[in-house]
C-alpha cells in the first residue's frame, strides 16, 4: 500500500498477498542517491530544424503534435532547483534536511532517496498513461502541454517518473525537476516551474507493527470502492496511511513556515490516488494551496 504527495507549484520567481505493498504520494526533496547526473545547461536544446528537434543530445521527429517552442526549449537544461543557492535549491535543502533527520531506516540512514536529475523529456505513456489518466482526459491536450512529437513530451508533472522509480525497486523516494505546461502568465503561473514529489510504500509490518493487537490487521480485502477508500483496502489501512501522510506533511509545512501554521484538509480528486487531498494554509487571511497528496491507487502498484 502506498501514499504519495506533490509539493506546491514553485514558480520560477517562486510562489503540489501481505507482501504487496500500498504505495502513499508524498513529497519530494534532495536525494540519498542521485539516480541521474543534473543535465549543464549549455548542453541543453538547439533551436528546431525543420523536422527534428535536437534537445538534451537526441534528435525528435516533429509530426502533427509537435507544439514544443525554441522560448521553451531554451529553458530545458537550467536546472535552477540544482544551481547552489538559488531560492529553489534551498528549498529543495531545506526539504531534504527534514527527510534526512526525521526518517531513517533499520540501518539508521534516510529512509527516503532524492532523484533530481531526471530527464524532463518523458513519453507519453510515462506522462498519462501509467498515472491511469484516461485517453480522452482534459490534461492531455495540446493546448495545455508541450509535446515533441505524438510521442514524447516536456513532463507536466514529477509524477510522470513515479512508475519507473517504483518498479526499480523503489519503496520510498523524492523526486524535484523542472516542469512544463501551457500556461498564460500571470502572478502565479509560468509555463516552466518545479514540483516535488514523495512516495512511501507501506508492507503490512510497517503499517501495523506500532498498532497494539496489529497482528490480526491486514492491508487488503475484496471489497467496495466508496469515498473513503479503494475496494482492494482495507479500512484500517487507509486510515493508518491517511493520518501518516497528513501527519509527515503537516510536520513537513510547519519546518519551512514556522510554528502557529493554520492548515486545513480539503478533498479533491487526482486519476493516481484515492482517497486524495489538498493541503491550505491560512496566509495573510487567506487560504493558499501548497500541495495534493493521496493513497496510491494499488492498480499503479501492481501493474
Amino acid at each position: 500500500m502506498a501514499m504519495l504527495w506533490k509539493f506546491m507549484r514553485v514558480a520560477k520567481y517562486s510562489k503540489t498477498a501481505l507482501s504487496p505493498k500500498v504505495k502513499v504520494r508524498g513529497i519530494p526533496t534532495h536525494s540519498r542517491q542521485s539516480s541521474s547526473k543534473s543535465i549543464a545547461s549549455d548542453f541543453a536544446a538547439s533551436a528546431p530544424c525543420s523536422n527534428t528537434v535536437e534537445l538534451l543530445g537526441k534528435s525528435y521527429p516533429q509530426d502533427d503534435y509537435s507544439n514544443v517552442t525554441e522560448k521553451i526549449l531554451s529553458k530545458v537544461g537550467k536546472n535552477l532547483h540544482n544551481r547552489k543557492h538559488h531560492p529553489l535549491w534551498l528549498i529543495k535543502e531545506q526539504v531534504k534536511e527534514h527527510f534526512y533527520k526525521h526518517y531513517l531506516g533499520r540501518r539508521g540512514t534516510p529512509l527516503f532517496s532524492v532523484y533530481d536529475g531526471l530527464s524532463p523529456v518523458v513519453t507519453v505513456q510515462q506522462n498519462f498513461d501509467s498515472l491511469l489518466i484516461p485517453q480522452n482526459h482534459a490534461s492531455r491536450r495540446k493546448e495545455d502541454n508541450y509535446y515533441l512529437n505524438r510521442d514524447h513530451m516536456l513532463r507536466a508533472h514529477t509524477s510522470a517518473h513515479q512508475w519507473d522509480l517504483i518498479h526499480s525497486g523503489l519503496d520510498a523516494f523524492l523526486a524535484v525537476g523542472d516542469v512544463y505546461r501551457r500556461d498564460t502568465i500571470d502572478n502565479t503561473h509560468y509555463p516552466v516551474f518545479h514540483q516535488m514529489e514523495g512516495v512511501r510504500l507501506f508492507s503490512c509490518h510497517e503499517l501495523f507493527s506500532s498498532i497494539k493487537d496489529g497482528e490480526g490487521l491486514q492491508l487488503f480485502e475484496q471489497g467496495h470502492r466508496t469515498a473513503q477508500k479503494q475496494e482492494c483496502h482495507t479500512m484500517e489501512a487507509v486510515k493508518l496511511v491517511e493520518f501518516n501522510l497528513k501527519q509527515v506533511l503537516t510536520k513537513l509545512m510547519t519546518h519551512i513556515f514556522g510554528d502557529g501554521l493554520q492548515v486545513r484538509w480539503v478533498d479533491c480528486y487526482f486519476p493516481f490516488t484515492h482517497p486524495s487531498f489538498e493541503m491550505e494554509i491560512n496566509f495573510q487571511g487567506e487560504w493558499m494551496e501548497v500541495l495534493g497528496c493521496g493513497v496510491m491507487e494499488q492498480q499503479l502498484v501492481n501493474s
